[in-house]
């Protein structure tokens, strides 16, 4: 037998399959769902006319912890769709594993709006939090499974198997979970820092990291030639 026929069973056979659009499609959709769905919790207050100008900024003060936990729920969703994109600019094949992985993000995702809700009904207890930070910890964790499945067999863009560049975006992506548990952590010796994580992880994502910037244009690059 030649060594082509070697390298020809080596591979797995759904590595050929056509590309990721409807994989991509389909997460853009859910996230544009759940991402509107998490205004819904924000309700204006039913004010009897005659006491509008009394009641009014009483009522959208008590909005408040559900217009934080709206902007907080917006930006880091915002944060894992950019992941997500971000992964599969790196992700150019796919099988079935890795589509039932993604389901699995998408799960954590949809269930979003929830823990949301129940945070910002009850912003000062304990159990709402640890619903919340969970929900974050299994979104951060699928995320990572998946990028590791990926790496593992062979899906990705044969440009981008640079082994220190996947142990980065492992690294990247575990620093949310983690710091999740440590909000959960915490959340026992004082409510307040625990909430305080989510702003810090939230800060931490958006601001862009050196090697991203060079990884970014190195891949942009090749759309370039």
């Amino acid at each position: 037998m030649s060594n082509e026929d070697n390298t020809v069973k080596s591979e797995k056979p759904t590595a050929a399959f056509h590309g990721n659009e409807r994989i991509i499609a389909l997460s853009d959709g859910v996230f544009a769902i759940v991402i509107t769905l998490l205004v819904l919790e924000i309700k204006v207050p039913h004010i009897e006319p005659g006491s509008v100008d009394k009641e009014l900024p009483y009522a959208l003060m008590h909005l408040l912890p559900k217009i934080i936990a709206h902007i907080i729920s917006f930006v880091v969703l915002g944060i894992y769709w950019i992941s997500h994109h971000n992964t599969f600019m790196h992700i150019k094949r796919h099988d079935r594993v890795l589509l039932w992985l993604n389901i699995l993000f998408l799960l954590c995702v949809a269930s979003m709006p929830f823990p949301t809700a129940l945070l910002s009904e009850y912003p000062n207890q304990r159990i709402a939090i640890i619903a919340y930070a969970s929900t974050l910890v299994l979104a951060g964790i699928a995320m990572d499974v998946m990028w590791w499945y990926a790496s593992t067999y062979r899906l990705l863009d044969e440009t981008q198997e640079d082994k220190n560049f996947i142990a980065f975006v492992h690294r990247r992506n575990l620093i949310a979970p983690l710091a999740y548990l440590f909000a959960i952590a915490i959340s026992f010796i004082s409510l307040t820092l625990a909430k305080l994580v989510f702003i810090i992880v939230a800060l931490y994502y958006i601001l862009p990291n050196p090697l991203d910037r060079k990884r970014f244009q190195k891949l942009s690059s090749r759309f370039e030639r």
